[in-house]
């Protein structure tokens, strides 16, 4: 089949005194928000290049068909399709969700306490047929203090501008104006007469707070709070104890918190703490006190305390410790509950108020482990709480847990219908030595019956970037790999927070290739003790983890069989370069700002993936993206693959598929999220000359 081509148009372009030539650069249209929002506004050349492209990806991919198929039914058949969540209790009803075999969203559940009358609120999938769309994606789904109301926001195109609807739920009747262009967070007032929401900006940012009386269907909102800077963003919530409401505006190292009480006819935000570049807090009340959850004088954090707000007297509650971030603090009546991390490994710590003892949750006796808490109602004068874990191998589990008795029975156990049994698995935790001599966290899941011998072929997922950890948590999706003979391992790099702040910072601006060299080093550690060898590993990564996929694979192609990227952040610079994309002002602090700053003009332009293509032999690639994605556009994949096709010596495939109804997270829809994994694996398994093997 031949081999798609997009038109070359070269365009010189230049900054700080440097100057680069561009081929591709003529495919980003001017009004690509208003693409986004509006598909057939896409310019007709660029459109029928991405169906090129994806029907060359359909052919070369055609011999999975089968594969394709076995896989999705096997995930598929690995998820209790009707299954319920664990129920939640407010003052009068139960609240719970639930899904089934047919359905592919979720449906939201009610039961009168004391009563043995269900009544469904919401049921996804009928509301995605009555709108006759494609892509349904439910930002936020709210019930009203009173338990009248349900609010939801939906976006309908992948392109998060999300629309805000308002029904009675004994009438199932719309009864307030529609509000759009929202980011889709809802948050009711405690008098039911009015929500809270954040409105985005012609730039994608969310930069306003209104307040919208409900049944107003003609009036102008009402303007609570607006932020100035274009690299912050607002968001409002409820404080634990119902007293105040604070916005939070931030970008992603910077924050300021402001609050008002819940009684005010006409909120007036009252600023908490002035913003200080690359301090982070967060205020809670609870109990005639406040708490701040700060890294000011304390770079993996600190929880401080405060009897007022208006007279601030600030003393240490919880201390710093070097290299473990300390979480946040969640309150019931009698005790505290907060987390720590540290070497990639989550730990759960109770406080009881009233004799100021704090003791650690052991779950198991399982090394490497993930632990949740969640509260089963309302009321916080409860000493019982949801308490939950799950481990590579393990799935989850939750038992209803009393604090004081300790006492803990099991209420729910993810099942896997097709069977699991953890004992076939082991999960190791190893540490290496990167580039600099520090340590960097890996974990790494195989079948037992895998020989650790340079034989099996391996799969390296990373990602590194904005402080996000990598969870060791059960995933049933990888045992069709694992089971395969293929090896999974998570590289828990610079550039997340498994390490605190510090691992943040070691991968971030002008330390950001300490994330490539991390996952770099990861693959040479897994080749040098024979997990795998050189040539059998694929490096899998999504968004800012495709942005190291690039860069890595530009670095070092011959560790690699193959490459999976999905919405990958490959042309960094030309992205960093244009101030009106919905993310890049508030980017700054991660990945600087090339525009403005030569010396990390100079640094992005030296490690951008679009930039550093070279004359040389590539590994197998497959890079998906989506045609509504605000956060990564999809002209820097499809340039990407461009310019790759333009410079690889190799024969090796590479394969753009792009997404024409869908943005940043893909498909919506439990079957279509699942199509996409087994597409993806059958790409793995196909180089890995695993097709024949099918289940």
């Amino acid at each position: 089949m031949k081999v798609p081509q997009l038109r070359k148009k070269p365009e010189k372009k230049s900054c700080h005194n440097t100057t680069w030539e561009d081929d591709y650069s003529w495919i980003h249209q001017k009004n690509i928000l208003d693409v986004l929002k509006d598909k057939d506004k896409l310019d007709p050349e660029v459109r029928e290049y991405l169906v090129q492209e994806n029907n060359y990806t359909e052919y070369h991919l055609r011999d999975t068909k089968d594969l394709q198929k076995n896989l999705f039914d096997e995930i598929k058949g690995r998820i209790k399709l009707d299954d319920e969540s664990l129920p939640y209790r407010d003052h009068t009803y139960e609240y719970w969700t639930k899904t089934t075999v047919e359905g592919n969203y979720s449906i939201k559940l009610r039961r009168k306490i004391n009563t043995n009358e269900i009544e469904e609120i919401w049921n996804g999938d009928k509301e995605k047929k009555k709108l006759g769309v494609e892509y349904f994606g439910v930002g936020d789904l709210e019930v009203s203090h009173n338990d009248k109301y349900l609010a939801y926001s939906l976006d309908i195109k992948g392109s998060e501008y999300y629309t805000i609807f308002i029904r009675d739920i004994n009438t199932n009747k719309i009864i307030t104006k529609e509000i759009i262009d929202t980011s889709g967070g809802i948050t009711f007032s405690l008098d039911d007469k009015y929500i809270f929401y954040s409105k985005l900006d012609e730039n994608h940012r969310a930069r306003k707070i209104y307040r919208h009386e409900i049944g107003n269907l003609k009036d102008q909102d009402d303007l609570i709070f607006e932020e100035k800077s274009e690299a912050f963003t607002v968001g409002i919530g409820l404080s634990s104890d119902e007293k105040y409401y604070f916005i939070t505006t931030s970008d992603h190292n910077t924050s300021e918190q402001y609050y008002f009480k819940i009684d005010e006819e006409k909120p007036k935000p009252t600023l908490i703490k002035k913003r200080e570049k690359g301090i982070l807090y967060s205020v809670n009340s609870w109990n005639e006190k406040f708490y701040n959850h700060t890294n000011k004088d304390a770079e993996d954090f600190k929880i401080d305390i405060s009897d007022s707000l208006r007279v601030q007297n600030w003393k240490t509650f919880v201390s710093a410790k070097d290299e473990v971030l300390i979480g946040n603090c969640f309150f019931l009546k009698n005790w505290i509950i907060r987390s720590e991390t540290s070497n990639a490994l989550d730990k759960l710590f109770i406080k009881n108020i009233s004799t100021g003892i704090e003791e650690e949750l052991i779950f198991s006796d399982e090394k490497v482990y993930v632990p949740s808490i969640s509260f089963r109602q309302k009321d916080r004068n409860t000493d019982e709480v949801y308490l939950g874990y799950s481990s590579p191998k393990t799935p989850s589990r939750v038992y209803l847990y009393n604090l004081l008795t300790k006492s803990k029975k099991l209420v729910k156990e993810q099942e896997i219908p097709s069977g699991h049994n953890p004992s076939d698995y082991i999960v190791e935790r190893v540490e290496f030595k990167s580039h600099d001599q520090r340590m960097v966290p890996l974990t790494i899941t195989r079948h037992k019956k895998t020989k650790v011998d340079g034989s099996a072929y391996l799969l390296l997922y990373g990602y590194g970037s904005y402080g996000s950890s990598m969870s060791p948590s059960f995933s049933s999706t990888k045992l069709s790999l694992l089971n395969r003979d293929i090896i999974w391992a998570t590289a828990h790099i610079r550039g997340g927070m498994e390490k605190g702040m510090k691992w943040w910072k070691e991968g971030k601006l002008t330390n950001k290739k300490n994330t490539f060299e991390d996952y770099i080093h990861a693959a040479k550690y897994l080749i040098n003790e024979k997990y795998s060898s050189k040539g059998k590993i694929i490096g899998m990564g999504g968004s800012a983890g495709g942005l190291l996929m690039g860069a890595a694979v530009n670095q070092a192609p011959e560790l690699f069989l193959g490459i999976i990227m999905a919405v990958p952040f490959v042309d960094s610079l030309t992205t960093n370069l244009d101030h009106s994309l919905p993310l890049t002002v508030g980017e700054f602090d991660e990945f600087g700002n090339a525009k403005d700053n030569k010396d990390h003009f100079d640094y992005i332009f030296s490690y951008a993936p679009y930039n550093n293509i070279k004359k040389m032999d590539y590994p197998h690639m497959l890079i998906t993206t989506s045609l509504s994605d605000n956060r990564v556009l999809f002209d820097e994949p499809a340039k990407f693959t461009a310019k790759l096709r333009d410079f690889k010596t190799d024969n090796n495939l590479l394969l753009l598929k792009t997404e024409m109804n869908a943005g940043h997270g893909g498909k919506s829809g439990r079957d279509g999220a699942i199509e996409e994994i087994a597409l993806d694996y059958a790409f793995a398994l196909k180089i890995s000359k695993k097709i024949e093997y099918s289940s």
